[in-house]
């Protein structure tokens, strides 16, 4: 599905994280980057579950998305974090996505109401010294 192509942070995308446990809010808060390395995002507890906001963009002309919050909602599930939405600024939509941490990294699938028309991503985690926009 074309749409699902633009869950990217390189296209103003981003993940959505849930967590309940401590040891899993530890796994998955932090910086990370999204897989082109154009983007990268805070994630932190919020709630019951985790939330996350764009803070650093390779490309300066974006800059209006800066401090954006595109993941939100969910719970956990097993290993993995689903149920929640990932919002992407370009296209003005929200999307379904299923998050699972993988030492320093996050898997990350987004998709449209069915996993079966899913896009997978990894994302990796950046820097804590990451120059912030905004």
């Amino acid at each position: 599905m074309n749409t699902l192509k633009t869950i990217t942070l390189a296209t103003f995308a981003a993940i959505t994280l849930f967590a309940t446990a401590n040891s899993a809010d530890a796994a998955v808060s932090g910086l990370y980057y999204d897989h082109t390395g154009r983007a990268a995002v805070q994630v932190n507890r919020c709630g019951s579950g985790l939330c996350g906001r764009i803070v650093w963009l390779k490309n300066k002309a974006h800059e209006s998305v800066c401090g954006t919050r595109i993941i939100g909602g969910g719970k956990k599930v097993g290993n993995s974090y689903d149920t929640g939405w990932i919002y992407s600024p370009e296209r003005g939509r929200r999307y379904n996505v299923e998050i699972t941490p993988m030492g320093n990294s996050l898997k990350v699938m987004g998709y449209a109401g069915s996993k079966m028309l899913s896009k997978t991503m990894i994302w990796k985690r950046a820097p804590s010294n990451l120059k912030r926009c905004g």
